[in-house]
């Protein structure tokens, strides 16, 4: 048996050491990939705040937008983002109502209110501080390149600090990873 002092310091510094042997073992333990595909207020949260998460705790960390996420690096994201109350049951409404109802003019634009409302209420950062803290973490926010040439978007179409890639380029991060989400 080997006599070893068991204080606190040195457990720390066993552990410490353990940690650090476990990474080099593994580089993709400190990897993140999200792939953003949605394009309303309420899908714009996930992955900027799990990505912000992940940059935090030492990931390297990248977000894909694709499709509609495309939305969330927009210029123009602010009057993008919507929320829409159709066909959306978990939507908080003060009184339950039928997607027929919901689906009248100015309903979404009453959905989309009440959610940055409630935000506010609740502290929630708005998305361009969500975006901010992402690109001040190191997140690499990614535009998909063939959905931008399917909505005829160019690269002056998005906010500072985005790049622009293809699936393939996104894949050679994503596969490298330990945790990727699909949101």
């Amino acid at each position: 048996m080997i006599d070893v002092d068991l204080n606190e310091d040195t457990i720390r510094r066993i552990v410490r050491e353990e940690i650090e042997a476990a990474f080099k073992k593994d580089p993709a333990a400190k990897k993140a990939a999200f792939i953003a595909s949605k394009g309303t207020l309420d899908w714009a949260y996930p992955p900027l705040i799990l990505a912000s998460a992940a940059a935090a705790t030492g990931m390297e960390t990248a977000i894909f937008f694709t499709f509609y996420g495309l939305n969330v690096i927009h210029k123009d994201f602010e009057s993008r983002l919507k929320v829409s109350p159709v066909a959306n049951p978990g939507m908080p409404m003060p009184v339950p109502m039928p997607d027929l109802v919901n689906a009248l003019p100015g309903m979404q634009g009453m959905a989309t209110m009440m959610m940055k409302s409630m935000f506010k209420k609740k502290n929630v950062a708005p998305i361009k501080e969500l975006l901010d803290v992402a690109k001040d973490s190191g997140v690499r926010l990614i535009a998909c390149q063939m959905t931008m040439d399917v909505f005829g978007f160019t690269k002056d179409d998005f906010i500072p600090g985005v790049e622009f890639a293809g699936a393939a380029a996104f894949l050679s991060h994503a596969r490298r990873s330990h945790v990727t989400l699909f949101i």
